[in-house]
């Protein structure tokens, strides 16, 4: 079934300008071609490929780490070590933010209970905060 850079876009949640700068930076699987009219002709599997580069950019992969899975991909089998280790280092990134994270979850979480604590009538000498948190 082929569709239309609306429909993909779409489909995707990614903007047609975001459609159009993937293209250009070849982070689509397939070449996309053009119908007659010069209008851009998508696939299924165009869209999901699209959909795991979504979820690999919100992830935080830098664009040029997506290109070279891409062009992986694209090259098919016999690459999978590559693969492997480029996924890995990504995953070692996403790992330590999701530390980064779950530091400024406790941080945040404190705040809150110290500033409940403050609201429900304690005195603000009486939160024991740490210092490094009021």
């Amino acid at each position: 079934m082929n569709l239309s850079i609306g429909e993909v876009a779409r489909s995707t949640g990614l903007s047609i300008h975001t459609l159009r700068f993937y293209e250009h930076e070849g982070v689509l699987l397939n070449g996309v071609p053009r119908d007659s009219a010069g209008r851009r002709v998508y696939t299924e599997e165009d869209v999901d490929w699209l959909r795991v580069c979504v979820i690999l950019r919100a992830s935080g992969m830098p664009l040029p780490d997506l290109r070279r899975y891409t062009e992986y991909a694209r090259e098919g089998a016999g690459n999978e070590s590559e693969r492997v280790e480029l996924l890995r280092a990504h995953q070692r990134r996403v790992t330590e933010q999701m530390r980064q994270l779950q530091q400024c979850m406790d941080l945040i979480s404190h705040k809150v209970r110290v500033y409940e604590d403050i609201l429900d009538g304690a005195q603000p000498g009486e939160c024991h905060a740490p210092e490094a948190h009021r």
